[in-house]
């Protein structure tokens, strides 16, 4: 799990400060809002990248937190702070492209109402099931086992509409799996449901899993991402595991109000590819159960856009729907 302690071994090289460019900014503190409570792993993160840019550009990064409504309270916030470069934030994909599909309306125009800034990291998701409950050693086991259970299988997640729900459904429907989603408010809950075998599925975030899985407990049957996550190698992907196109894992990006100067916008992305291409740090963040990746502004506004389709037809597949 992620935790703040984390912040204080950041790699020396990450943190060295080049000459600052031409010009005023920063010449102020830059406030960061984050939209998820302390201590989980978006708010870590956030903070990580907070303490490497005000080593970076002189200035502090200060967090602040605006958590709510599965992160819409701080889009809107940062889609109405003054547009001069002084208010950024750490974005989730999953509030920007998947929760204007589920709620009745949401306070932020995708579109309109942001300055993109660059990607920041992915959070690998892992598919998880409990030792002593699920006898599937495999996906493809997995499959064969759900089939056979006449009153299908319950898998959990964080709540309704999220992408852990939405990959869950997308799975057991890909599958021919029947499946009852059981919302928790977090891994938190959801760990003990399924290691009291109430619950037999997760596509969880993998940083939550680790411990349980470590211990023999839970059993990783693959990972969301490209390619296998370095600290479990033995675990395969979903592709590998005969499941194509099933690359899903949250990740988040940084973004301005829109009018944000696009030169700062532009800055602020050289500065975080910079920090994130030392290996030191990388390898850390993967310790933390992310793995960081960076882009233009413009590359960043490409990839949520491409997110839309395939979120869209989970969110069909689902049939989920926020109050």
């Amino acid at each position: 799990m992620l935790s703040r302690r984390s912040l204080l071994a950041v790699p020396p090289l990450a943190l060295a400060a080049p000459a600052l460019a031409q010009g005023a900014w920063p010449n102020k503190p830059v406030r960061v809002i984050v939209g998820f409570p302390p201590g989980g792993s978006l708010d870590v993160l956030t903070r990580l990248a907070s303490e490497v840019l005000t080593q970076r550009l002189g200035q502090s990064f200060v967090v602040e937190t605006r958590s709510g409504a599965s992160g819409n309270i701080a889009a809107e916030a940062l889609a109405r702070a003054t547009p001069d470069g002084y208010t950024v934030g750490t974005v989730s994909m999953h509030t920007v492209v998947i929760n204007p599909m589920i709620f009745p309306s949401v306070p932020f125009d995708m579109t309109k109402d942001f300055q993109w800034i660059s990607a920041m990291w992915d959070m690998p998701n892992v598919m998880a099931v409990p030792t002593q409950y699920v006898p599937a050693r495999t996906v493809q086991e997995f499959i064969a086992w759900g089939r056979e259970r006449p009153q299908g299988i319950s898998y959990g997640s964080a709540g309704v509409g999220t992408s852990i729900h939405l990959s869950g459904a997308y799975f057991l429907a890909r599958a021919g799996i029947a499946g009852t989603h059981v919302p928790f408010r977090g891994a938190a809950q959801t760990i003990p449901a399924m290691l009291s075998g109430d619950v037999q599925l997760a596509i969880d975030n993998l940083a939550s899993y680790v411990g349980v899985i470590q211990e023999g407990r839970m059993r990783a049957l693959a990972v969301t991402m490209p390619q296998r996550w370095p600290t479990l190698p033995d675990v395969p992907t979903m592709g590998e595991a005969g499941v194509d196109n099933f690359n899903v894992s949250p990740w988040h990006c940084w973004a301005g109000p829109a009018g944000m100067p696009r030169e700062i916008a532009e800055r602020l992305s050289r500065e975080i590819r910079t920090a994130w291409a030392d290996p030191a740090l990388r390898q850390r963040v993967i310790g933390m159960g992310a793995i960081l990746t960076g882009s233009t502004p413009d590359e960043l506004g490409a990839r949520l856009e491409a997110e839309k389709p395939r979120w869209a037809e989970m969110v069909r597949i689902s049939g989920a729907q926020a109050g």
